[in-house]
């Protein structure tokens, strides 16, 4: 999950916890010192693992399910948090093993291990599911399962993974896009050393913000820890969120405007790739020079209103006052406006009611945001406590708010500071000839657009094999594997990776 673009800022309300009223002394003074001791923590569970089965393929698939922790330490060899990690494992010789990560910064892997990728799922993010609808798991056929062993990773500060350390020391050590990839790369390091599995072939998986994660991760493991890849997959990442300003670079609009065709041409019934390649030579094509135009060329911005209205089926008079470059968030209030309902940048097409219908600004947080933080956190506390038996009382924070909060912002690239995914892909592809890429993305997604991706792979010299770094593209948003057949079609491709090593 992504909160790193517009209208994704938290309501960091929800997450306040109110402290009984004690009465004290009127010269009682806080303690300065308070926020800097370490937190008194009870000690989490020994790992736990039991046997668990699924159908898939028309077979039953016997495997392994662990919840366990892993320190991080300082260079003083002191425990300073602990990540919390669920792997799905078959017992049988030669087996690949996948490290999964989500994004945020601030989400559990809990949306690629219950949504996409895991041996179960839970319905969450589609059009007309409730968060009060039961969190039932059933099994996944879109598992990667039978092909690659699964390790679930739980960044500091979601899930059930904490900091054993102050505030003030965790966003130090935790909380900023390089410590991020170092204390990770070794927690990848230490479950491949504590569970002998250095020699599996090891694959990464990233979704959104943990699409950033990954080539950074890869290049780390290569350069630092000295561990190799054999393959990267990264869903609905973002890869390259440096695009220039709105205001004078076309690409902006550039990556946006296909994600809203597509969203069109699926409620038509037309999205296919043959209508999508020639959406993406108009957008890389007239429309970048049009936009480049400016008002030097009279005629550019009514060619692109035109173009851009047939495009989106959206009011000509929106379409025309927005001079055919589409925001996001007014995109998202005018596509369903007549409905009373909200678009979501995830997914266009999965509504929610606006309750704020008449202010001039959207008021509310994203309608799929706000609807699968209940269903995914029931889902995965139950699993976790009762099926596995990890017996915990800590809380579980699918998404949450405080890391998000507390992220190092201070370069001015927001979330994304520190050194470019973009480039780390580049030099990793580079230092591997044998490593496979696959970016792959909903067509719809608002979020992290597939465009950004298309234009940025495009820019990557082309080092042995073409098809070694490729983009794809499936039916659906940012979430894309809620539907069955994207999530099918992932998994095919994904086997495919897996198989040509």
């Amino acid at each position: 999950m992504n909160f790193a673009r517009t209208a994704m800022t938290l309501a960091f309300g929800l997450n306040c916890l109110v402290a009984p009223f004690t009465v004290v002394a009127q010269e009682a003074k806080p303690d300065p010192k308070a926020e800097t001791k370490s937190p008194q923590l009870n000690d989490l569970p020994a790992d736990k693992s039991v046997p668990q089965t699924m159908e898939l393929g028309g077979k039953t698939v016997k495997y392994t399910a662990t919840v366990g922790t892993l320190p991080v330490k300082n260079g003083e060899g002191k425990s300073v948090g602990e990540v919390v990690f669920t792997s799905y494992t078959i017992d049988a010789p030669n087996r690949p093993v996948t490290f999964a990560f989500n994004g945020g910064p601030g989400a559990a892997s809990v949306y690629l291990n219950l949504g996409a990728i895991g041996p179960k799922r839970v319905d969450f993010g589609a059009e007309g599911q409730s968060p009060s609808d039961p969190a039932t798991l059933k099994d996944n056929p879109g598992t990667w399962l039978d092909f690659t062993d699964l390790v679930f990773i739980d960044p500091i500060g979601t899930g059930f993974s904490r900091s054993l350390v102050a505030m003030d020391e965790t966003k130090k050590l935790f909380y900023g896009p390089d410590q991020d990839i170092a204390y990770l790369s070794k927690i990848v390091y230490d479950w491949l050393v504590k569970n002998q599995r250095l020699q599996s072939r090891k694959y990464i998986v990233g979704e959104s913000y943990g699409g950033y994660r990954g080539p950074r991760l890869t290049s780390y493991l290569q350069s630092s820890i000295g561990v190799g890849v054999n393959g990267l997959v990264l869903v609905s990442p973002a890869l390259n969120p440096s695009t220039g300003s709105e205001d004078l670079s076309p690409i902006p609009w550039m990556i946006t405007l296909p994600s809203i065709v597509a969203a069109n041409y699926e409620r038509q019934g037309k999205l296919t790739p043959e209508n999508m390649a020639a959406v993406i030579d108009y957008t890389r094509g007239e429309y970048m020079v049009d936009l480049g135009k400016g008002f030097s060329d009279p005629a550019a911005t009514p060619r692109v209103v035109k173009k851009v209205t047939e495009l989106t089926g959206l009011d000509a008079t929106f379409v025309k006052q927005s001079g055919g470059r589409l925001e996001t968030q007014a995109f998202l209030r005018e596509e369903f406006r007549e409905t009373g309902k909200l678009g979501s940048r995830y997914d266009p097409n999965v509504t929610a009611y606006d309750p704020f219908p008449y202010n001039p600004t959207q008021e509310t947080q994203d309608p799929i945001l706000l609807s699968i933080i209940a269903p995914t956190t029931t889902a995965m506390v139950d699993f976790v406590t009762r099926t596995v038996g990890w017996k915990t009382d800590a809380r579980y924070n699918a998404l949450s708010f405080e890391v998000n909060r507390n992220w190092d912002r201070s370069g001015g690239r927001g979330a994304f500071d520190g050194a470019e995914s973009a480039t780390d892909l580049r030099t990793a592809v580079a230092t591997d000839p044998k490593l496979r890429v696959l970016i792959a993305h909903g067509w719809a997604d608002l979020s992290c657009p597939f465009m950004g991706s298309v234009l940025t792979v495009s820019q990557i010299p082309i080092m042995g094999d073409p098809t070694r770094v490729a983009v794809h593209e499936y039916p659906g948003g940012h979430m894309y594997y809620s539907r069955l057949a994207s999530s099918l079609a992932l998994r095919k491709d994904v086997m495919d990776l897996v198989e040509k090593h």
